[in-house]
């Protein structure tokens, strides 16, 4: 990201935009607001911008539609801002690429930590690519770093950045428990709290995307109350 981070806000709530513009803009960021999802779409699909804060509800289409224009063309970073209490809303931000969540109203203070922590992973991320390619592999599955690509069975498989990460730091442990503690803390890059379903629904896509071991079992396995064991042959 530059030094000085380009947010754009689409949101039709003028008033929020405003007081992000301000919040942010004295925390260090550049505050770009629409208020309709065509033109959201528009600007998004400009590479202008270093992070998107994406309502769910919105004139001319909705977040999700937005969301997942915005991902056929571009793997920046989507904040998306929803209704308190619609779980459903979140969880399908996160499976059409959304990297993080926030429920309406929140603390400002809360989203320039998320934001942060976003930033955080994406120059770490960029650190990584600037160094000599690197491949990790685990069975069947391998990714490279560098290219930020992942193959399984010698198929591409599509991955948003924290299930990238998330499948990384599964790989590297491959055959012992990872803690949700340690997935939040590395992956989300915020503390975990039972309550925040966002790792459970990135391992829940990972499934789905990376199917089942040959011999039928389970790639990812859930050890209870503890976290998660990627399956080692």
């Amino acid at each position: 990201m530059r030094n000085r981070s380009q947010i754009l806000v689409i949101d039709d709530d003028t008033e929020l935009c405003d007081l992000l513009a301000d919040y942010l803009g004295a925390e260090g960021f550049s505050v770009e607001a629409v208020h309709r999802g065509d033109q959201g779409l528009a600007r998004a699909s400009s590479g202008d911008h270093d992070l998107i804060l994406l309502d769910v509800m919105l004139p001319g289409q909705n977040g999700f539609d937005v969301l997942r224009r915005i991902r056929e063309v571009s793997q920046v970073p989507v904040v998306m801002l929803t209704a308190r209490g619609e779980d459903v809303d979140r969880i399908v931000g996160l499976e059409i690429g959304a990297d993080d969540y926030l429920p309406k109203p929140f603390n400002p203070r809360e989203l320039v930590a998320r934001i942060r922590a976003i930033k955080r992973r994406v120059e770490r991320e960029a650190g990584e690519r600037s160094h000599e390619e690197g491949l990790v592999r685990v069975g069947d599955v391998e990714i490279r770093l560098a290219t930020h690509t992942v193959l399984c069975q010698g198929r591409d498989i599509a991955l948003t950045n924290a299930e990238f990460d998330l499948l990384a730091l599964l790989l590297r442990s491959a055959g012992r428990i990872v803690s949700r503690e340690e997935i939040s803390e590395t992956v989300l890059q915020r503390r975990f709290f039972p309550t925040d379903r966002a790792i459970d629904v990135h391992i829940s896509s990972l499934r789905k995307k990376l199917g089942r071991l040959p011999g039928g079992g389970d790639r990812i396995r859930s050890v209870r109350s503890v976290g998660y064991l990627y399956v080692v042959g």
